[in-house]
């Protein structure tokens, strides 16, 4: 089923979407137990008396989840709770060794915060708790759950600190969809409490979707779409799920509540099991843990020390620095990146230059992005320093340099680092700039080339370029093309002049 054609044959009926989102916080140890909360490792290995379950044990509260909790929270416009608690929730899956997780029910530490989208929609954000992350039932003999011959429990990651971030349904599209996941993707990597990586599962989004008639202010019968690993999956999972529902409804069926699976190879959401409510899980208070009591001034102190955050760098981008949407988004977006941009403007120490600050925004979004892209390698893998960039192009701005030769030196300051300016001295790239020079090499060209100089008068004027090349040829690309062209005008005429 083409998820388009569905859309396009029927507009009368709206969007509704809410997101649950589960961010893997960046901590050493995990929620409740000194166990590693690493990545990866052998199956089992991360793992101690209180993630497995034993009889007796006890829970400990990591701190630094805690704070990680608060700086998020606030990050999304939340209220931090100075007394919230912890629950019990109950559901028995072989990866739950406990038969419960603890989590957090009516008192969540942080509420009701919003995140403003690019289309200035407010998407209102219900609650953010924390609570353990179950363990991983590896699948053997299938890609997945289906048509697999047996599965093996893994609870390396059983334990682990989330924070879930629950939105009200205030999403009205799969592309707002995926830009509310963009954004708070951004907002874990630059406060540092989560790596992003939707990938490995360090961040798990869930999607809530319905559809109602344009108009209507009921909510409709919801569908939860789970196993969206990347952004171009929500929004693809959303938008199939969106035509699924319009086509049962407008066929005469009935949207049925239940939890999906998305397909990526198929581009399809598969039933999984129906929708649990609240009541099913038997939540109760967590008779272990006590209240989690925080004071006002340590909550103050937290938020006093955030980072600055992508909607303020893309702001200080466009407003300070002058710098077009484009390279703004680009930077605010690869935080690595944005990072290298700063870098470079504190090691210059001035911004009064704007070509200058236009030229380092472009290398990085274009040439250095564009090389890595094409070795697929990541930006933090670069020998390239900021002092460098700035060594570069300052000398392409005092027309040391052409941009030929700047691109022929990119690779070997990317992969191997290095001084711009220490190169061209010693392979003597710098470009011939001096006038006497180059009438002598343009005199040369239109001397061995009267067929292209007599066309060029006619009014062909395009073959300035074929002389220039020449000319470049000739240096091995150190002469200036700009001032190449100068005089070939002057020596030629300028028949569009």
């Amino acid at each position: 089923m083409s998820a388009t054609a569905a859309v396009s044959a029927d507009t009368q009926f709206e969007t509704v979407i809410g997101v649950e989102v589960h961010v893997q916080l960046k901590t050493k140890s995990k929620l409740f137990s000194g166990a590693s909360a690493q990545f990866g490792g052998e199956p089992n290995a991360n793992t101690c008396e209180v993630c497995l379950g034993y009889p007796g044990v006890l829970p400990v509260l990591n701190q630094q989840a805690v704070d990680f909790a608060i700086k998020l929270g606030s990050a999304l416009n939340c209220d931090i709770a100075t007394e919230s608690k912890f629950d019990r929730k109950h559901y028995f899956y072989p990866d739950l060794p406990k038969a419960y997780q603890i989590s957090q029910f009516d008192k969540p530490i942080c509420n009701h915060g919003h995140m403003v989208l690019s289309n200035g929609r407010h998407v209102r954000i219900l609650r953010a708790h924390l609570e353990e992350d179950a363990g991983k039932l590896n699948h053997v003999g299938a890609d997945g759950l289906a048509g697999s011959l047996y599965s093996l429990v893994d609870l390396n990651r059983a334990g682990t600190p989330l924070l879930e971030i629950v939105s009200e349904p205030d999403i009205r599209s799969a592309e707002e969809a995926r830009e509310y996941m963009a954004n708070l993707r951004n907002i874990v990597r630059y406060l540092g409490v989560c790596d992003g990586n939707l990938e490995e599962g360090s961040m798990r989004c869930d999607a809530n979707v319905s559809i109602r008639p344009v108009g209507e202010t009921k909510l409709g019968t919801k569908t939860e779409i789970k196993n969206m690993n990347s952004l171009r999956a929500i929004q693809r999972a959303v938008e199939y799920e969106v035509a699924r529902q319009i086509e049962v409804v407008t066929s005469g069926g009935v949207v049925e509540q239940d939890t999906r699976l998305w397909n990526e190879a198929t581009g399809t959401t598969i039933a999984m099991r129906s929708k649990e409510q609240a009541n099913d899980y038997r939540y109760f208070p967590e008779p272990d843990l006590p209240p989690l009591i925080i004071e006002q001034s340590y909550i103050d102190n937290i938020v006093s020390d955030l980072p600055e955050l992508p909607a303020q760098r893309y702001e200080r981008l466009i407003n300070e620095f002058r710098l077009p949407e484009f390279e703004s988004n680009l930077l605010t977006e690869n935080k690595e990146v944005g990072d290298f941009f700063f870098n470079c403007i504190a090691v210059r120490g001035e911004l009064s230059n704007n070509n200058v600050t236009k030229s380092l925004a472009n290398w990085l979004v274009g040439d250095i992005s564009g090389y890595l892209n094409a070795e697929k390698k990541e930006f933090d893998s670069i020998q390239l320093t900021p002092e460098a960039l700035v060594e570069l192009v300052d000398l392409l701005e005092s027309n040391t340099i052409g941009s030929a030769v700047a691109k022929k030196l990119l690779p070997e300051l990317l992969e191997e680092g290095g001084s711009p300016k220490a190169m061209v001295e010693e392979r003597g790239l710098a470009q011939i700039n001096d006038t006497a020079a180059l009438e002598k090499l343009v005199d040369e060209v239109i001397a061995n080339n009267p067929k292209q100089v007599e066309q060029y008068q006619a009014g062909k004027t395009k073959l300035i370029g074929f002389f220039t090349g020449q000319i470049m040829k000739e240096t091995k690309g150190s002469a200036n093309p700009a001032a190449i062209q100068d005089i070939i005008k002057s020596k030629l005429g300028n028949p569009e002049a």
